[in-house]
């Protein structure tokens, strides 16, 4: 389990995150949702090791995470170009060498079926192609959690259903954990189990999306709304 016990982290005078607690159970599909500045990439961050809270722990199975612990953990950045001088194939090589745990055969069956040839330079891709092959290469890591940034941003709806069928089609939602950061939550909400709001660097709620149905009676993206409404 990811677990944030009271985590604060600031640049600067910035607060990002002000008190978070929160923990990851295995086996889950998370929404991680809010506006602009609200402080996502930063809990990405955070656990996949790439930053320190300035207060709190952030722990995975009660260690605390470093960039070592952080190995067991694979992120995904929003960032667009991602190794664009090397091919597909020479990419993926290059993860087998740096991750124990990726697996070449796992990430060259998932760009077979989301139609990207190894053969081709990524600064070569359009931008909905770059997106294939980052989930590719980041769901060829067989570990307990992936931890995406905006998976979906700035792609068409068919690159997103391909994503989302990646998704489900090539992790293991009985021990595996994706928490992704997304503005597109009406596409995905059919692949979500649970959603977490922040807001101005707190957690505004953190649900289940069949209690917000049952409960609420709503989808998550009517929820949303009367949530900052309120």
């Amino acid at each position: 389990m990811i677990e944030l016990q009271t985590v604060s982290k600031r640049y600067g005078f910035k607060h990002a995150l002000n008190g978070v607690t929160l923990a990851l159970p295995k086996g889950k599909i998370i929404g991680l949702v809010g506006e602009n500045g609200s402080g996502k990439t930063t809990v990405l961050k955070l656990m996949a090791g790439l930053l320190s809270p300035n207060a709190g722990v952030v722990a995975l199975d009660g260690k605390t995470i470093t960039r070592r612990v952080a190995a067991k953990i694979a992120y995904m950045p929003d960032t667009d170009l991602f190794y664009p001088y090397f091919t597909v194939g020479q990419l993926f090589e290059f993860y087998d060498s740096q991750f124990e745990d990726f697996q070449l055969k796992k990430a060259k069956e998932i760009a077979d079926f989301l139609k990207v040839s190894l053969d081709v330079k990524i600064s070569t891709l359009s931008k909905g192609n770059r997106g294939r092959v980052k989930i590719a290469v980041t769901l060829g890591r067989e570990v307990d959690y992936y931890l995406l940034d905006e998976p979906f941003s700035g792609l068409d709806p068919m690159v997103r259903e391909d994503i989302s069928k990646g998704l489900i089609r090539f992790t293991d939602t009985e021990r595996q954990t994706v928490l992704m950061s997304t503005h597109e939550i009406k596409e995905v909400e059919p692949l979500l189990d649970e959603l977490i709001v922040l807001k101005e660097g707190r957690i505004l709620a953190h649900k289940e999306i069949d209690e917000i149905r049952d409960v609420y009676g709503m989808d998550a993206t009517s929820w949303l709304v009367s949530l900052f409404r309120a």
